[in-house]
């Protein structure tokens, strides 16, 4: 008996809770969920209420807490069907909040079991949205987000509602599938569009002139935005790290339409988050991130290493006595804390008191065992199996609880990485803020030198005022001085009327002259009016020649006229002087009254001006102070953050070189894998792996180096030793590929050099991994390794595949030369053509076929300075990018440029020899001046092709590529020098009909007019027809450029 007692005083606390919930009387079950279903509805209604403020925070929590303990919604939505959604906007606002705060952190239950009121909540949206105004509209936008949330995570499972996830949780929600991140992104795109709705809703409902944050009515209308901001700021995040893997397999075409709508929701969020960042409800409940100022670049992949995730922080609240009784609600409803601890003073509970006193009921009381009653002892099993099964459930559920919690510390220790880069983008900010008031006080500085200027400037204003006092007494003197010669004037007066006397007799002359004139005016009217119907037009220009004979007679009288009129004006113009002379005295006087008043103004506005200096001065000294404490605080910021930035770049330096040893092991381990062993390469690829593996060594070696030098620079070194983990990796993978190929002693040699490049890259990269020897680490042995296999793949190339390409080698060079030759031997063509037109041609014909030939000469000048350029080009394109190898294998190996440099070649040489037969054919007067000026625009065209295929290779800085792009300016200008001078030579030599039509009738002139309409009508309906055969023409060469060029093999290549 004693040893059944001690077994069960090992478990107390079970069979004691049993026991009591026994003694509780039956319906204790149905009276926890009756308490448990007031108090939900409590909660919703104190919540979810007509007052316009903002929800309270605890009775929310509750609400979430109900969801968790039911493992569902119902008992949520029993209470809300109960109230009046549709009658009250702000009732429906406030619910809406609390759902979207259920859905975001509830059980996730909550968004399956709230999809059975999608209907409802649809048709609710509808009739919100017949209110333009007020919480009617915003309930119509809030409403239709809710739906969207709920329909993307249904769609969605893997997503939570919180929408926190890992990058690896997010590749396996796109199940590697193209299609499924296509999908997805354009779903999150929706998603957001939603969000920014409600956002732009809310913030053109409220007056932002006034402190709208700090008033109640505000916080109902901004408070539901926080859990906006926490979920924009996960599809922000999730959204360019879709498309950064979309653009790393599609077309840039394909997702134009993606890039052009997220970077009008990119503008929108940004502009969002900083005008909420400057409200003041929410810098006391959320630290809202600022995006970077441009979108992401996702065309240039490296990019995405440059974004940072934007993290929402939500300050902890400080503990209170609500806090606290909420915590300790919680604490009783997932821990069952109704069974007091036994302390060890107690005395232990006897068996007895367990089961009861009776011994006739004792189940083990075996000498009573047979009169025991065994539908107690079955009932009592049942109840005690069933208390076994809750507290399996309930272990069950702190499991989960446990696991959502270590995930969401995993969420918080990302959320910390990326609080960390932006906290060294904040230092990089404060630097610039330091900047920033450098400036200001050089400001402040020139500040003063302006008001030095200013007083400077006052003196000589005075000095000028006492200039002209000393004027005004000079121009005293000079009106004396005009008193005298006004009474020499009057005595002129008498001579000018004498003179008026000849004028009048002028004027009788010009009358008798103006007669005449309208004579023969009126007889050149009625000659014109006879010859009419024979010449019309001829008749205009005569009576247009007479018209100006009579106005050219009537400005002769005008002439007269005024020469009369001058004697008459002689005598006011003396009095106008008088008046003048006059009128100067009293502006001098006004004008020495305004100077006066002028200096006594800029006198006062000196003081003024010295006392806000003084104030100014003052105010700087404080402001420069100021400054330069924030300056020393945030150099104590940045020494702390440098020292956690230089932990943070070992880690990361650490963790990818771990990364690349897995790489290498991975390739390692698929040279053993069955698998494999039907992998088949070919030696060039393998070649080209290795060139590319002992590329990159250079690149990390430099990049180790400057990464010793300065540790800033660890993003290359990472990128470094990733991309040769990778290439290393490769060249394994490729090398035994190949040996398959091969026979069995090449094979066998080929297996042993990757497996020795293997185990050296490990080696090198367990040197790296430490930071004692980083800077010892050697890739000698690594460097032999790569060597050995680039010659074991020299070895296994098909030997007749680089005679051909030695020949392509040499055919540049071959092409280059003969392009020279042809222009050569052109510009001696057309100097001898110009020395024979010179010894036949005389005049007009002389002159225009010098001017065309000279431009021809211009233009081969132009085009000669052009390929030298271009062989200069070439030659440092050549020698910067073949590294160890020859000029030859350079261009073996960048084969499809170097036949679009031979295609360029023997273009402008072509070119050039066409046009020089043009233009001896117009010399001589059998071509067109069409043909001369087809081929200028055709050889510039192909000169033009030659710049491209030089320069896509060249980097932007050489010097060769600056005098590429004058060369090619100067063949422009000489190509249209051609046009012209052959355009100006046309127009001189070509004769012109004088079209005189003086002698013919109406009916043959009619008939000539009909006779130009049907050639006019030829002549288009052949110009439309010759158009259309010019655009076969250059179908049919673009299909022969392209087979030439190998474009159908290259797009098979790629298919």
């Amino acid at each position: 008996m004693d040893r059944v007692k001690s077994s069960m005083q090992q478990v107390p606390n079970p069979i004691h809770k049993a026991l009591i919930r026994r003694t509780g009387g039956a319906n204790s079950f149905e009276l926890e969920k009756e308490n448990f279903e007031r108090g939900q509805a409590v909660s919703i209604n104190k919540a979810i209420n007509t007052q316009e403020v903002a929800v309270k925070e605890k009775h929310a929590r509750t609400c979430i807490l109900g969801t968790h303990h039911e493992k569902g919604a119902h008992t949520f939505w029993a209470a809300v069907n109960r109230l009046p959604l549709s009658s009250n906007a702000v009732l429906c606002w406030k619910f809406c909040h609390v759902f979207h705060k259920l859905l975001r952190d509830g059980h996730p239950n909550v968004i399956k079991d709230s999809m059975r009121n999608k209907a409802d909540l649809s048709d609710m949206s509808r009739m919100w949205g017949h209110l333009s105004e007020g919480y009617g509209k915003l309930c119509s936008i809030y409403l239709k987000l809710l739906i969207t949330k709920m329909e993307f995570h249904v769609k969605n499972p893997r997503f939570p509602g919180n929408l926190q996830m890992s990058n690896r949780q997010l590749d396996e929600a796109g199940e590697n599938d193209v299609n499924n991140f296509f999908q997805l992104t354009v779903e999150m795109l929706d998603y957001l569009e939603c969000e920014l709705n409600l956002f732009l809703g809310v913030f053109s409902s409220l007056d932002m002139s006034r402190s709208v944050s700090v008033t109640a009515a505000g916080q109902c209308r901004l408070a539901p935005l926080i859990q906006v901001i926490l979920d924009s700021s996960h599809l922000y995040d999730y959204t360019v790290k879709l498309l950064f893997k979309l653009h790393s397999c599609l077309p840039a075409d394909t997702l134009q339409g993606h890039r052009d709508r997220f970077q009008e929701q990119f503008k929108k969020l940004k502009s969002l988050f900083y005008r909420s960042s400057n409200l003041q409800y929410f810098k006391r409940l959320i630290q809202i991130p600022q995006l970077p100022e441009n979108p992401p670049n996702f065309l240039r992949a490296s990019a995405l290493s440059e974004h940072i995730s934007p993290v929402v922080v939500i300050p902890a609240e400080s503990s209170s006595p609500e806090t606290e009784h909420m915590v300790d609600l919680v604490t009783e409803d997932l821990v069952d804390t109704d069974i007091p601890v036994q302390p060890a003073a107690v005395v232990e509970p006897r068996f007895d008191d367990l089961f009861g006193t009776s011994a006739a009921t004792d189940p083990f009381n075996f000498n009573s065992q047979n009169g025991m009653r065994k539908d107690d002892k079955d009932r009592l099993i049942e109840q005690l199996t069933r208390e076994i099964q809750a507290l399996r459930e309930e272990l069950e559920s702190f499991r989960l609880e446990s696991g959502r919690l270590r995930q969401a510390l995993r969420g918080r220790v990302d959320e910390l990485e990326a609080e960390l880069a932006e906290q060294s983008h904040l230092r990089m900010q404060a630097l610039g803020e330091g900047e920033f008031l450098r400036a200001e006080l050089d400001d402040l500085r020139r500040v003063k030198e302006d008001t030095e200027k200013e007083q400077r400037s006052l003196t000589e204003i005075e000095r000028k005022a006492v200039a002209n006092e000393q004027r005004y007494v000079k121009l005293k003197e000079k009106y004396t001085e005009l008193v005298q010669s006004h009474a020499d004037l009057l005595r002129k007066n008498a001579e000018v009327t004498r003179q008026m006397t000849v004028a009048r007799a002028v004027e009788d002359e010009m009358d008798s002259v103006r007669r005449e004139m309208q004579e023969k005016v009126k007889a050149a009217k009625e000659a014109a009016e006879r010859r009419r119907t024979s010449n019309e037009q001829e008749q205009v220009e005569q009576l247009q020649e007479l018209q100006r004979e009579l106005i050219s007679s009537r400005a002769a009288l005008d002439t007269l006229k005024s020469t009369m009129a001058t004697s008459q004006q002689s005598s006011e113009e003396l009095s106008s002087q008088l008046s003048t002379v006059e009128s100067e005295k009293v502006e001098l006087a006004e004008s020495l009254s305004k100077k006066e008043e002028e200096l006594a103004g800029l006198g006062e506005e000196l003081e003024r001006f010295q006392s806000s200096l003084v104030s100014e001065r003052e105010s700087g000294v404080k402001t420069a102070e100021a400054l330069q404490n924030q300056l020393n605080e945030k150099e104590s910021r940045e020494q702390a953050l440098e020292s956690q930035l230089v932990a943070a770049r070992w880690s990361a330096l650490q963790g990818t070189v771990e990364e690349a040893e897995r790489i290498v092991q991975d390739s390692l381990a698929q040279l053993d894998d069955p698998a494999h062993i039907s992998c088949t390469s070919s030696a060039d690829y393998l070649a080209s792996r290795c060139q590319a593996s002992l590329d990159c060594m250079a690149r990390l070696h430099s990049a180790r180096d400057g990464y010793l030098a300065d540790n800033t620079g660890v993003s290359e070194l990472v990128r470094a030793v990733t991309h040769l983990a990778h290439l290393v990796g490769d060249t394994i993978v490729q090398g035994s590929a190949t040996s398959h190929m091969v026979p069995v002693e090449q094979a066998d040699a080929l297996s042993d050099s990757v497996k020795a490049c293997g185990a050296e890259a490990l080696s090198l990269l367990g040197q790296m991994k430490e930071q004692e020897s980083l800077a010892t680490a050697d890739g000698a042995m690594l460097r032999a390794a790569l060597d050995g296999i680039l010659a074991t793949a020299e070895k296994l190339r098909p030997r007749g595949l680089e005679l051909q390409q030695g020949e392509l080698g040499d055919l540049v060079e071959q092409e280059m030369a003969a392009t020279s030759a042809a222009v050569e031997s052109a510009s001696a063509r057309i100097e001898d053509m110009l020395n024979k037109s010179r010894a036949v041609d005389t005049g007009v014909k002389m002159e225009v076929n010098e001017r065309i030939l000279a431009s021809c000469t211009d233009l081969m000048q132009a085009i000669k300075v052009l390929v030298l350029s271009s062989k200069d080009l070439q030659r440092d394109i050549v020698e910067s990018g073949r590294g160890a190898a020859s000029m030859k294998d350079f261009y073996v190996k960048n084969s499809r440029w170097t036949e679009g440099l031979i295609s360029a070649s023997k273009a402008v040489g072509w070119g050039a020899t066409v046009m020089v037969d043009a233009a001896d054919l117009v010399v001589q007067g059998k071509g067109k001046y069409e043909e001369l000026m087809v081929c200028s625009h055709e050889i510039a065209a192909s000169t033009a092709q030659l710049v491209a295929a030089s320069k896509v290779k060249a980097d932007k800085d050489n010097a060769n590529l600056g005098r590429l792009k004058l060369a090619s300016k100067g063949v422009t200008q000489a190509t249209a020098g051609v046009v012209a001078s052959t355009k100006s030579g046309k127009s001189q030599i070509e004769e012109k009909d004088t079209m005189d039509f003086s002698s013919m009738t109406l009916t043959q002139i009619k008939r000539q007019e009909m006779d130009s309409q049907v050639s006019v009508l030829e002549l288009e309906t052949k110009l439309q027809k010759e158009r259309e055969r010019l655009g076969e023409l250059r179908k049919k060469h673009y299909e022969l450029a392209g087979v030439a060029e190998g474009w159908g093999e290259e797009d098979e290549g790629t298919g």
